[in-house]
């Protein structure tokens, strides 16, 4: 029996679009340095760089664009948070049936640019017994310290787990500990039918 639903954030909840940030730097300049972008990339997420030294990376590879320029593109990934989205996590939380995580591979930029897009961020955030962000817990998907760390932090079982998330390999992380997983299709399922898609686990 399912106790615990782990969410991630990106194309479950607020809707993505993964491929407009390499679109829109690319209207900056070119550049061949794809290893060190993933590098400095993934450093963001747990946090080791700062947002001005994350900035001036970027500025350094498209030295003609202004910080304004590409934060605007690093936040290109963003698009909207259905409203419908916000109220099944409400309802949800209304019931305690479940203890309600979200763990998100994110960053600063990013949580700053839904703070004030998103009116009802708070609201959402208020829904979970956790809220887990990677830049400020150090730690980041798919390793299996960040599924672990969940675990050990709310004293709770693999198999009692569902943690749910678009990336195939961060599922595929979480499974390798036993945590039941949905990896789900953001363009055919929505996280308003998880009781329907996975009814197996209720």
């Amino acid at each position: 029996m399912i106790k615990t639903i782990i969410f991630d954030f990106g194309d479950v909840f607020i809707n993505l679009d993964k491929t407009a940030t390499i679109r829109e730097l690319s209207l900056l300049g070119k550049t061949s340095n794809f290893n060190e972008i993933e590098t400095v990339n993934n450093q963001y997420e747990i946090g080791a760089i700062t947002t001005p030294d994350f900035i001036r990376f970027y500025q350094g590879l498209y030295p003609k664009a202004s910080e304004k320029q590409i934060i605007n593109a690093w936040n290109a990934i963003l698009l909207d948070f259905p409203k419908h989205r916000l109220e099944f996590i409400q309802n949800l939380a209304k019931n305690h049936e479940y203890k309600l995580i979200l763990l998100s591979n994110t960053n600063e930029l990013h949580i700053n640019w839904i703070k004030e897009n998103i009116t009802f961020y708070n609201d959402f955030k208020s829904c979970f017994d956790a809220f887990y962000l990677s830049h400020q817990i150090q730690l980041r998907k798919p390793e299996s310290d960040i599924f672990e760390f969940v675990l050990q932090q709310h004293k709770i079982q693999p198999h009692e787990t569902l943690f749910i998330d678009d990336t195939k390999e961060n599922t595929n992380g979480a499974s390798r500990l036993g945590i039941h997983t949905w990896n789900n299709d953001p363009r055919q399922e929505d996280i308003t039918n998880l009781f329907t898609i996975k009814s197996d686990l209720f």
